[in-house]
């Protein structure tokens, strides 16, 4: 991180810029995390708001992506921007605790979203599979179509299931972190395999654009990167396991 803000008087300045910022372009409201105490490592993170139409507030170009392109993502550019110090989040160099928690709330949306994607596309497939011949028959017969299927739904329900798991302990104020990640890693990774395998399916209709099947893989690939990578996940998975044991929920 290098967008800083420094104090003077009763405000705040900002300097730096974001990338790949989602609604970036279009918000009205943005919640800025800059380092305020560069010594201090994750302590020294602030977090900040601040409105569209504050002065040296601005946007660099729109990025376009592989995927989710009706999602606006763009850079968010700070050049001294003054803000009131009472625009200041919580306490000064708590930017960094209330970024986790944020991020571990937002795995269990991403894991029911990517959970979303590889449905569709599970359906699309088997819907395409019934209406598809070939040898005089349609391709919902053949075993290899049958088990790509089988395999679609059971790793679809075992998503719902641990998005499920997640949710609920939020919910009920217990915690959560390691549960969702879980269900993010596996959720993610569903929606990657599922959506490739419904291209499969389609043949060389799932490689164009006439099907939605192409766009299914473009969007669920994001699962796999947003909220943390896949490996990130594994870390923290990994490191909850090997100091807390496995403490089923």
């Amino acid at each position: 991180m290098k967008t800083r803000a420094i104090r003077s008087g009763d405000n705040y300045t900002i300097n730096g810029a974001k990338m790949f910022i989602t609604n970036g372009g279009v918000a009205e409201t943005y919640v800025v995390m800059a380092i305020t105490d560069p010594g201090a490592g994750r302590s020294g993170v602030s977090a900040f708001i601040v409105e569209r139409g504050t002065r040296g507030l601005s946007n660099g170009r729109r990025i376009e992506k592989l995927g989710l392109h009706s999602s606006d993502t763009a850079e968010v550019v700070f050049d001294n921007v003054t803000i009131p110090a009472g625009n200041l989040i919580g306490e000064v160099g708590a930017g960094y605790r209330q970024t986790l928690k944020v991020l571990e709330g937002g795995r269990i949306g991403i894991a029911g979203w990517a959970t979303g994607i590889a449905r569709g596309a599970m359906e699309d497939a088997a819907a395409y599979a019934k209406e598809r011949r070939q040898f005089n028959q349609p391709i919902a017969n053949f075993q290899a179509i049958q088990w790509m299927i089988a395999d679609m739904a059971t790793r679809i329900e075992a998503s719902w299931l641990l998005t499920g798991r997640a949710a609920a302990l939020k919910d009920a104020g217990k915690p959560f972190a390691r549960e969702a990640s879980i269900a993010k890693l596996f959720a993610s990774e569903t929606a990657m395999w599922t959506t490739t395998k419904a291209v499969q399916i389609h043949g060389g209709y799932g490689y164009v654009t006439d099907f939605p099947a192409e766009r299914y893989m473009r969007d669920a690939k994001l699962a796999e990167i947003g909220e943390g990578t896949s490996e990130v996940q594994r870390m923290i998975i990994a490191k909850s396991l090997l100091k807390e044991g496995y403490l089923p929920a």
